[in-house]
């Protein structure tokens, strides 16, 4: 097998890697208001449930960053992911608030190694590309998410029990991500070697997980509030109410499936600025907004806009630490479930103590922090891998075209 072949093969299980989590992580998320019926789960309850998901995953981000000192990030990514989709499966099949309890924590603490695994491979296959690749291994996150919405909407439409609804999902994922697993790409071990991200390393890093935890608090906010947005502030129907974050959705997709090809002409750093300023002026239309279309205007260019933080940084982190980028990731994604959980109680208590407008404006003014911090993004005229496809020639670009477009 050349090595052309071998990449090929590994960003295309990786994808289809991205894709099956974001196909979960929807599939659980958007039946929130079944799985609280179904265990009797009280209102009051609810939030302890919901905070325990992405402090499980924090911690099984730290635990991760250890473990792939000892076996490969594929390793920890291939028994990972089956059991993200067993632990979905789980959430439905039980009957207990006992039982959902054990299957969100199986959820939470394979998510958490999920994550990190994942990411720290897609850095590393970015890396033997030489090219900007990352956005596409999010955008299959997106395509994942969106197909998994619908699938949860016709579940709630037919009034399918939670199992059978959670089935035919993980039925066809185990098998396919059991299968990609085999052709996962490590970086060779000789680059990862290093223990720990040296003198200053964490200071180098900080910078990176801010920007990485006001992404999510945008992100969540978005998730969280747009409905009750556009319905209680902006006065639309609940039918309308349920489309923003669809929107947000697809333009992530959209976003994430061309900005690949930004960071290649222009650079991450130019990038990632752009997708600031766009992401920080939806929040501005979200919350100026007369009336919900122009709402809906807002929530558009917030997809746009924050679909390309999340992975450069992801990819910044590698750049910064060549040498140990499975462990600045590790670290860098304990800051997504961070801003996971302070988007959502933060956004809700500005609302409640003043007004959801004014709240709005808070993600917005956080968002805008990363203009700050661009730099660590790499110097302004950097194209990610430039030098390493002039020293690789027609081997990179033949790589590049021969791609699946994941």
């Amino acid at each position: 097998m050349t090595v052309d072949v071998r990449l090929r093969r590994g960003r295309s299980a990786l994808g289809l890697s991205f894709f099956a989590q974001g196909v979960a992580f929807a599939l659980l998320v958007t039946r929130i208001p079944a799985i609280q019926d179904r265990y009797g789960i009280s209102d009051g309850l609810l939030p302890a449930f919901l905070a325990a998901v992405p402090v499980l995953a924090g911690v099984a981000s730290v635990a991760t960053e250890h473990l792939v000192k000892r076996v490969a990030p594929s390793t920890v990514l291939r028994w990972a992911q089956p059991l993200v989709l067993l632990g979905l499966l789980g959430v439905g099949a039980g009957s207990r608030m006992w039982h959902v309890a054990v299957a969100l924590g199986v959820f939470g603490l394979a998510v958490g190694a999920l994550d990190a695994s994942m990411n720290m491979l897609g850095v590393s296959l970015q890396r033997e590309y030489g090219r900007s690749i990352m956005l596409g291994f999010h955008a299959s996150y997106s395509l994942g998410g969106i197909l998994g919405a619908s699938a949860a909407w016709a579940g709630a439409h037919w009034h399918l029990d939670l199992f059978l609804s959670y089935l035919p999902a993980v039925a066809v994922l185990v098998p396919l991500v059991l299968l990609g697993s085999r052709s996962y790409v490590d970086a060779p071990f000789e680059e990862v070697r290093e223990k720990g991200l040296g003198a200053g390393g964490g200071k180098l890093l900080l910078p990176l997980c801010l920007v990485m935890a006001c992404a999510y608090i945008g992100d969540s906010t978005v998730a969280n509030w747009s409905a009750k947005y556009l319905q209680d502030v902006l006065g639309s129907s609940e039918q309308l109410a349920t489309v923003p974050y669809n929107v947000y959705m697809v333009t992530t997709l959209i976003g994430r499936a061309v900005g690949d090809l930004g960071v290649r002409r222009f650079g991450a750093a130019a990038v990632v600025r752009g997708g600031t300023v766009v992401a920080a002026g939806g929040f501005a239309v979200v919350a100026a907004a007369p009336g919900p279309w122009v709402g809906m205007l807002g929530f558009t260019m917030l997809g746009l806009g924050l679909c390309v933080i999340v992975p450069q940084t992801f990819a910044a982190a590698g750049r910064l630490f060549p040498g140990n980028s499975d462990t600045a990731i590790a670290r860098l994604n304990i800051f997504n479930y961070v801003g996971f959980l302070v988007g959502s109680p933060l956004v809700g208590g500005i609302g409640d103590a003043w007004s959801y407008r004014g709240a709005m404006l808070v993600p917005m003014v956080l968002v805008l922090i990363t203009l700050f911090y661009a730099r660590s993004f790499g110097p302004g005229e950097a194209r990610y891998g430039v030098g390493h496809e002039r020293r690789a020639g027609d081997r990179a670009v033949d790589v590049g075209r021969g791609g699946n477009g994941v």
